[in-house]
């Protein structure tokens, strides 16, 4: 006679609190499937992660003339982003004060005051109230603005938060990142190409995936043709002859891009505060492979017209990584920005975003296929290894692997803060 497990079945039933999940996390390796799979978890996610933390949402082109609006979506929160009067940025709640209206529609406008199509009433591009028909002499329009969301412009690149009392270093993030940035002049460029990539995983998933190389000598041709896999991390006991001579180049070039971008007055050595900080950032400048100037095919600049204060097209690619949701490649010619945002459990938005000099003029200065084509193979090639990763978490013979100390420290370093952030909070209850 075969017996029916059912205390076992119910205790493989049982759900582990987040709590527990968190505690028992096991450094150096992989998550457990839940943090990937689990509606609870996503929930907290979306709170303590995106409700409570600086997240990364466009850059200043998207919104360059007073008057011009963009709408950011995180969860159920809708935010307008607005350029004012004065040339400054302010960012609102997508929310009419009368009775709860969506007030921007389009993802990108232009007004000259935001105008609920509902009742009309209407306010400024600094939020407040100007005009409510048939409310009586007694009704304070002072009361009744739009309700404000934080919002930090650090060199360009554009932060929201959410909570009521944001985190405050992003005052150091800020003065430590825009040394590297600033050449790059953000605020004179334009944004000539945004694809929104629907990746079939986990918002974390595709967060890994981009804090590690370790997959891209395989499943990147078009990304390792301008950039380095050694730059990225290895295994000193598997290099053959062949390959430490590549590191020695790789190294050399490193040392020589640091002395020439120093040279001319620009930040190039590696700055890492990934998992000792409430808002996680990392910056370096690594050399380009070939002919050094960008992250084309041939290597080469994709538009003639180079960036800000930038004269000298041999200066690598600056790359910006920002906890929990952003990263970013600064070359002499263009910048390409990554943003991520999480739709359900399995399914996230990936937003990337190519820029140029706003002088710049497509099909004489760039031509827009060889700006886009590397990136755009790439995130094709990341989102289809996301969703592998998320068919297998589904999967109960999923357990945590372990990270490679020698190529995915980022990873682990992502890892590390995440569970950090959500276990302070959850302590705090």
């Amino acid at each position: 006679m075969v017996a029916t497990p059912v205390a076992e079945s119910a205790t493989e039933s049982a759900p582990d609190s987040i709590e527990s999940l968190i505690r028992r996390r096991k450094p150096g390796y992989s998550l457990e499937s839940a943090f990937y799979t689990s509606p609870d978890i996503f929930q907290a996610d979306l709170d303590i992660i995106f409700r409570r933390h600086w997240i990364y949402v466009g850059v200043e082109p998207d919104v360059p003339e007073p008057g011009d609006c963009m709408v950011v979506d995180i969860d159920r929160a809708s935010i307008i982003i607005a350029r004012d009067d004065d040339m400054g940025l302010q960012a609102f709640h997508n929310v009419c004060r009368h009775r709860g209206a969506r007030l921007v529609h389009d993802e990108k406008t232009t007004v000259g005051n935001i105008v609920c199509r509902y009742h009309q009433w209407t306010y400024g591009l600094d939020g407040s109230l100007l005009f409510a028909e048939h409310m009586g002499p007694g009704f304070d329009t002072g009361c009744h603005g739009l309700k404000k969301v934080h919002l930090r412009n650090v060199a360009g690149l554009i932060f929201i938060c959410l909570a009521e009392d944001p985190p405050a270093d992003i005052e150091d993030m800020a003065r430590a990142l825009e040394p590297y940035i600033a050449p790059h002049d953000i605020a004179n460029t334009k944004v000539v190409q945004q694809i929104d990539l629907i990746e079939e995983g986990n918002w974390k998933l595709t967060m890994e995936n981009n804090r590690e190389c370790y997959h891209c000598s395989v499943n990147h041709p078009e990304l390792t043709v301008p950039l380095f896999a050694y730059g990225f991390g290895y295994s000193p006991d598997e290099v053959d002859d062949v390959g430490r001579e590549q590191i020695a180049r790789y190294e050399s070039l490193v040392c020589d891009l640091e002395n020439r971008c120093e040279a001319q007055g620009m930040a190039a050595r590696e700055v890492d505060h990934l998992d000792d900080c409430v808002t996680g950032y990392r910056a370096q400048r690594l050399p380009i492979d070939n002919h050094g100037e960008s992250q084309t095919m041939n290597t080469q600049v994709a538009c003639k017209k180079l960036l800000g204060t930038i004269a000298d097209a041999k200066l690598g690619g600056l790359s910006v990584w920002t906890q929990p949701n952003s990263w970013h490649h600064f070359m002499s010619d263009h910048i390409v920005t990554f943003s991520v945002l999480p739709i359900s459990p399995e399914k996230t938005l990936l937003r990337t975003k190519w820029l140029v000099h706003k002088d710049a003029v497509e099909g004489i200065d760039y031509d827009l296929r060889n700006l886009i084509s590397v990136w755009v193979a790439t995130n094709n090639q990341d989102g289809e290894l996301v969703g592998y990763a998320q068919a297998g978490a589904r999967s109960p013979a999923y357990e945590p692997g372990p990270y490679s100390v020698h190529t995915e420290m980022l990873v682990e370093k992502f890892t590390n803060w995440y569970i950090g952030r959500m276990a302070a909070h959850l302590n705090q209850r």
